[in-house]
């Protein structure tokens, strides 16, 4: 398996100049650690986490040091410190140092990123625009996916699961596209959280009408 075969293509996303606090409240209304800062062409030019926003004097964790140390400490640390601590525009918060990769990346390439830089997700891209991201619970998704098929995996899986992307873009009724679908062996695994009973059901139906798929494999949470 490849980036693009078990990368969330709906991404969440902000701009450099939007509030910290609307990225903080996208970060938690949509339970991610991060959110890639992209331009209006979708180029990312920078990403703000969970890392980016913990020393603020909002909550009472803004780092302080002995006079001391902070002597001892580089202007340009202190400064960058002092931007993610009172910065109230995601560009003044944001890393631009962006760890990424592209749709034909492995698996493997994508767990060794994550490991070396300590990371929790990986923005893809093409031609330095966003078209997907993976994480690590992706990866387990992929895992346990492949293991429930026994392994095995056909030259149609990366249709089925494009085509299935592309009828759930389609509706208006559910944005399950923002979460993830994992194919493999004709199987098809719909993974994340689902609002209600009845949106089950129709992601269910949805899933089982695309040409190619032998089964659908129900992994959804209920938030109902």
């Amino acid at each position: 398996m490849k980036a693009i075969d078990v990368m969330v293509r709906d991404v969440v996303t902000v701009g450099p100049d939007d509030d910290v606090a609307d990225a903080i409240k996208l970060l938690a209304e949509f339970d991610v650690s991060a959110l890639p800062v992209v331009e209006e062409d979708d180029k990312v030019i920078g990403i703000i986490s969970e890392a980016d926003l913990v020393r603020r004097p909002e909550i009472g964790t803004e780092k302080h040091r002995a006079w001391w140390l902070e002597a001892l400490t580089p202007g340009s640390t202190l400064a960058e410190e002092f931007a993610k601590a009172h910065g109230r525009r995601v560009s003044e918060v944001m890393s631009t140092d962006v760890v990424s990769a592209g749709e034909d990346a492995s698996l493997g390439e994508i767990a060794t990123l994550l490991e070396k830089h300590r990371i929790k997700r990986v923005p893809i891209l093409r031609d330095g625009r966003l078209v997907g991201i993976v994480s690590r619970s992706n990866l387990i998704q992929a895992l346990a996916s492949t293991q429930a098929g026994n392994g095995t995996d056909t030259d149609g899986d990366r249709e089925i699961r494009e085509a299935l992307l592309d009828r759930l873009d389609d509706q208006s009724w559910t944005d399950f596209g923002s979460r993830n679908v994992i194919v493999a062996g004709g199987v098809v695994h719909l993974w994340g959280l689902v609002g209600s009973a009845e949106e089950r059901k129709a992601l269910l139906a949805l899933a089982e009408e695309v040409p190619g798929v032998t089964r659908v494999s129900d992994e959804m949470i209920p938030a109902y």
